[in-house]
């Protein structure tokens, strides 16, 4: 069982509260790319660092490849979110962030979804 650092537990309730703000904000129904711009804008104003749209390489049998993994949103990083905006979330892109995160050897990642009537039944949280 992994415990979250002081730092990630930090920045795990201010993406929350990100994320919330912008639902709050904007609701249901839009595209996947408005409520990233959005929430990254939130964290902006938190002067918490990210990146956005990030390309990473893949290590494997001691190659690397640079048709790696893209990444939504990589905060101060150490923690991947990812966004959806549609009627139910498929288990496929659950398991997809389980392995963006091993393969980055990092321990946190957020899948949200803001296409729900109430942001906390979008939001799931995954640790490795």
């Amino acid at each position: 069982m992994y415990y979250l650092t002081e730092q990630e537990a930090f920045l795990c309730k201010e993406i929350v509260d990100c994320a919330y703000k912008v639902h709050k904000a904007l609701g249901p129904g839009l595209l996947e790319k408005i409520y990233e711009v959005c929430f990254c804008h939130e964290l902006s104003k938190k002067e918490i660092p990210f990146n956005r749209q990030i390309k990473l390489p893949i290590r494997y049998d001691g190659i690397v490849f640079d048709e790696g993994l893209q990444l939504d949103v990589l905060v101060d990083k150490l923690i991947i979110c990812e966004f959806k905006a549609v009627e139910t979330i498929n288990p496929l892109w659950q398991a997809q962030i389980i392995s963006h995160l091993k393969l980055t050897g990092l321990h946190t990642g957020f899948l949200i979804n803001f296409n729900v009537p109430v942001i906390k039944t979008g939001i799931r949280r995954f640790c490795v």
